[in-house]
């Protein structure tokens, strides 16, 4: 199979290409190679390649779409509709990397299925549901995933880092009232290859198990890294959301699961305490 992975530089894209390199032809796409954003490139370059499959991984920070929405615009939803729209007549499949951001989050207690309304309530949201609606529009053989909270090697967030941040002495800063679902990354490529055997189309949402807020992490993740508990109590400073000041505002309350996936037959992916204790042991020797 012929794979081009868009958005190929970043955490996901880097992992789908190393995943995938031992059995398939892998075009890893950084922005410079192809933009996605560009309509006559990215048609011209189907039509050369004719890849079997484009999945496409681009993106833009949440902060910065709420600050450049025509950008986010151009990447979230023009970008994946060009896609679509060039692997149509070619015949190939395409997957489309979307978010838990598609929800309102106001719905506390409640865990978010495909079935629930999405209603996003930032730019990043906003254009990233019209881009999944852009590309289901435009071709048939499509799959979207949306993912949350998503950590691993070759990215440095608060969720790949921290570990490392308190067993170095660091202090932190936590938000402890946004929860979501967290994705290791390796866990999330394995169900990407698993789903892509199945060829069914539609609307994925792939995380790990369990409910989190960034404080949870954090605790978890100094006590795996080997920091007492006296010492995790000093250097993880609990925050709010509001006290965090971010620039968009972000749902509270998102974790989701996947009825698609479950109507294969296909088990949950384990808890995030058991990935985030897989990841900092394999981390290490990174």
């Amino acid at each position: 199979m012929k794979l081009a992975i868009t958005g190929a530089g970043g955490l996901v894209g880097q992992h789908l290409a190393r995943y995938f390199a031992d059995t398939c032809e892998v075009r890893a796409l950084s922005h410079q190679k192809l933009d996605i954003t560009n309509a006559a490139a990215v048609s011209a370059w189907c039509e050369l390649e004719r890849p079997d499959l484009v999945i496409n991984c681009a993106v833009i920070d949440v902060d910065r779409c709420e600050r450049e929405p025509q950008l986010a615009e151009a990447v979230n939803v023009l970008g994946p509709r060009n896609l679509a729209e060039a692997t149509q007549p070619i015949g190939a499949e395409v997957m489309h990397f979307s978010t838990n951001y598609v929800f309102d989050g106001r719905m506390h207690g409640r865990v978010y299925s495909q079935a629930d309304v999405a209603a996003p309530i930032n730019v990043y949201g906003q254009t990233k549901l019209a881009g999944e609606q852009a590309v289901l529009a435009a071709n048939p053989r499509s799959y979207i995933v949306r993912t949350s909270w998503v950590f691993g090697v070759g990215k440095q967030n608060f969720l790949s880092t921290v570990h490392r941040q308190l067993r170095a002495g660091q202090r932190v800063r936590a938000i402890a009232d946004v929860w979501a679902s967290a994705t290791y990354v390796a866990d999330l490529v394995a169900r990407v290859a698993e789903v892509l055997e199945h060829q069914r189309y539609g609307v994925y949402q792939f995380v790990n198990a369990g409910v989190l807020s960034y404080h949870d992490f954090a605790v978890e993740a100094a006590r795996l890294a080997g920091v007492n508990d006296e010492v995790a109590a000093r250097l993880i400073e609990r925050v709010s959301e509001d006290e965090a000041n971010r620039f968009a505002e972000r749902p509270r309350y998102t974790p989701m699961r996947c009825l698609l996936s479950e109507a294969l037959g296909l088990m949950p992916l384990r808890d995030w305490h058991a990935a985030l204790a897989d990841y900092v042991r394999t981390s290490e020797v990174e």
